[in-house]
């Protein structure tokens, strides 16, 4: 089995995450891997947003609790100190297929770096609030953007989950 093959069936989902940040050297490389990503029509759209700013990071949990209708102080990002968001232009037919491939790809690199990661849903819904809007212009910006996911990146608090068995009859050869 070649070493791409290997971490695309080691890589777990992580849901607990020890508090220290990793390098940002680290970081910067998972962010990297994901500007790579295949992209309709070669458009390289979708942007990364890289978030270590411990009071943003809180903020952005804190939206995302809300809007999955949890209890207050729940943390859906299970601790991780580093979020990654993808967000694409709205209108692009491929926006969701896009940054889904940024998404995996970011998901990989972080395997192969020996960081835990896990994708959490709702920044659709988080950068439709006023509040994350005014976040995007203060970068710089300005076209319309869509959320299509966070990767909550860190250092893995204990041992990766064991992985499912793979449910058969999901292949189909037609020769």
């Amino acid at each position: 089995m070649n070493e791409v093959i290997r971490a695309i069936t080691a890589r777990r989902s992580i849901r607990k995450f020890r508090p220290e940040l990793p390098a940002k050297e680290l970081i910067s490389q998972v962010a990297e891997a994901g500007t790579w990503a295949a992209s309709g029509m070669g458009r390289q759209d979708p942007v990364i947003l890289v978030i270590t700013k411990k009071e943003l990071r809180d903020r952005i949990s804190a939206a995302n609790c809300r809007i999955g209708g949890w209890d207050e102080g729940f943390d859906p990002f299970y601790g991780a100190p580093v979020i990654l968001a993808v967000l694409s232009p709205k209108g692009r037919v491929t926006a969701v297929e896009d940054g889904s491939l940024v998404l995996g790809s970011m998901m990989l690199a972080a395997h192969s770096l020996g960081l835990g990661s896990v994708w959490i849903h709702r920044a659709k819904e988080e950068f439709e609030t006023e509040e994350f809007k005014a976040l995007l212009a203060d970068l710089g910006i300005t076209e319309e953007m869509a959320g299509i996911g966070h990767l909550a990146l860190g250092y893995a608090e204990g041992e990766s989950p064991a992985p499912s068995p793979r449910k058969p009859g999901r292949v189909f050869y037609i020769e």
